[in-house]
């Protein structure tokens, strides 16, 4: 629970083969659009192909600060590919970040590595205790890693982008208007 007793989490369930990434840039985008102070990063895939896996990169919204969170096992590998170190980087910045006047902060998924106990976990948390609302995505494999986190306080939005973009500009009104006059973001 936040001080002021709201939780506002969600997240948006999709399946493989959507286009989850360019989904929540569209998000971003719009939220930037609306003024609507965001932290968080998004995810752009780039390369890949028949069996190649693409080189993930996590993008700070804020600085636009890029962090590469794959490494190349090459083509023969079939573990995982994920670089524990990219994710750390871009945790710490993102931890530094919520002590300024975010209004939402959107993660680009909860995934492998938040359901395993680490990745962006404690920035999840740390925005939680902050009273920060903040918007994710989970696929069906890390769902139920997902339910057992959130414990029931976050609501399952569809891939619907007047949805989410409704849920996200109540989430940050309702911030605004929780936030003392000090720290509100046009003072």
């Amino acid at each position: 629970m936040t001080s002021s007793g709201t939780v506002r989490l969600a997240a948006i369930g999709f399946q493989s083969g959507f286009k989850i990434d360019d989904f929540l840039r569209r998000v971003a985008d719009r939220l930037r659009a609306d003024r609507v102070i965001l932290g968080g990063t998004l995810q752009e895939n780039t390369g890949g192909g028949a069996d190649m896996c693409a080189a993930m990169t996590l993008i700070d919204i804020a600085s636009q600060r890029r962090f590469t969170i794959s490494q190349d096992l090459g083509p023969e590998s079939e573990g995982c590919r994920l670089d524990a170190h990219g994710l750390s980087e871009i945790g710490v910045l993102l931890d530094r970040s919520l002590d300024r006047r975010i209004e939402l902060l959107l993660i680009n998924r909860f995934g492998t590595a938040e359901a395993e106990g680490g990745g962006l976990r404690s920035v999840f948390v740390r925005a939680i205790d902050a009273g920060i609302p903040i918007l994710t995505a989970v696929r069906p494999p890390y769902l139920e890693a997902w339910a057992e986190f959130h414990g029931g306080l976050a609501l399952d939005l569809p891939c619907d982008l007047d949805r989410v973009l409704a849920w996200c500009d109540n989430a940050a009104r309702e911030l605004r208007a929780a936030r003392p006059a000090a720290l509100s973001p046009t003072n």
